[in-house]
């Protein structure tokens, strides 16, 4: 199953634990989950939820929760959130919605029974006139409510409800955690046929050592969140820097030859040349190309370092994985 292509809504707002609803937003249809990543079910979900509100005449917006219900059920195991809040509203206006309603998960929340769930929060204080779920969604004190009851309920509230299958790509249920075990393996291609776009990461590039420069390969360096689970390695890359879509190879790990410290990305981006020191920008991974390693001398380094970005070259020159985007650029 596919999602249909998405019209953008420039008017698309980001509403963070709304009271009500603004006019534009009254009785929407809600495709609710934790969308961490957007990947390819969640963006069937979205595309039901926006025909079911094409055929009621209503909004449809996204429902999320922040942080991540993990964070606050198990604090002591770490997340690996697959992109930021930021990035999310970015995908979710991508994908044709015209809200992204996002409601803060804390104790207070988690108590919340199933049955106040649906009529305060989602009818009485959204106003929703359909919800969208996937058939795994659990809700309320407990995580007592599911599908078979928010149709029940739905039904008495006048409320139309449509609980989706899994979607699955080439025989494979997709899902964040999926996405994630992909990605600690470096399996960054199979993540991406997962999510329908290249898993991206964006942040600030930072001073570093200044290393790169010496050996004749300047990188733009970034600190990831400390959770960030990707495989310590070296990746075919793509950067958005100023508008354009640059190449390059990244690497991403503890620098073992040098002073084996915390996790960073550093990306070296072909045919380029300016300062990026406090720019924000995106880096998507395309290919895997090897592990971390020491190296016995600074030499041996350099040589390996021409043979990564003649590596990085040709798999970004043999692009070709179906229904794969970039959405850097967006």
């Amino acid at each position: 199953m596919t999602a249909p292509p998405a019209r953008l809504n420039p008017d698309f707002a980001v509403l963070t634990d709304p009271p009500q609803l603004p006019p534009a937003l009254k009785g929407p249809v809600l495709a609710i989950g934790n969308f961490d990543g957007l990947h390819r079910g969640h963006l069937v979900l979205m595309a039901e939820a926006r025909e079911l509100a094409r055929q009621l005449g209503a909004p449809a917006a996204v429902l999320t929760f922040e942080p991540h219900a993990r964070i606050v059920a198990r604090p002591d195991i770490p997340h690996f959130a697959l992109c930021s809040r930021e990035d999310k509203a970015r995908l979710v206006k991508r994908a044709g919605m015209d809200a992204l309603i996002e409601i803060s998960f804390n104790k207070e929340f988690m108590a919340l029974s199933a049955q106040d769930f649906i009529d305060h929060l989602l009818v009485e204080r959204l106003g929703a006139r359909g919800v969208v779920v996937g058939g795994n969604f659990r809700f309320g004190r407990g995580r007592s409510g599911d599908p078979a009851f928010l149709q029940a309920r739905g039904r008495e509230l006048g409320v139309e409800i449509k609980v989706l299958d899994p979607v699955t790509v080439d025989g494979r249920v997709i899902s964040s955690s999926e996405v994630r075990q992909d990605l600690e393996k470096g399996l960054v291609a199979e993540a991406a046929r997962l999510l329908g776009y290249w898993w991206f990461v964006r942040a600030p590039v930072a001073h570093g050592d200044k290393r790169g420069r010496e050996l004749g390969f300047p990188t733009a360096n970034m600190i990831l969140d400390r959770n960030c689970r990707l495989a310590h390695g070296i990746y075919a890359v793509r950067a958005a820097v100023d508008g354009r879509i640059v190449d390059g190879v990244a690497s991403f790990g503890r620098r073992p030859t040098f002073d084996d410290g915390a996790p960073r990305l550093e990306t070296f981006l072909f045919d380029f040349s300016g300062d990026l020191y406090g720019k924000e920008i995106a880096v998507e991974f395309i290919a895997f190309l090897r592990g971390e390693e020491k190296f016995s001398s600074i030499d041996a380094l350099v040589a390996q370092m021409h043979r990564d970005s003649d590596a990085a070259r040709k798999a970004i020159a043999a692009l070709g994985a179906a229904g794969v985007e970039s959405v850097i650029a967006d």
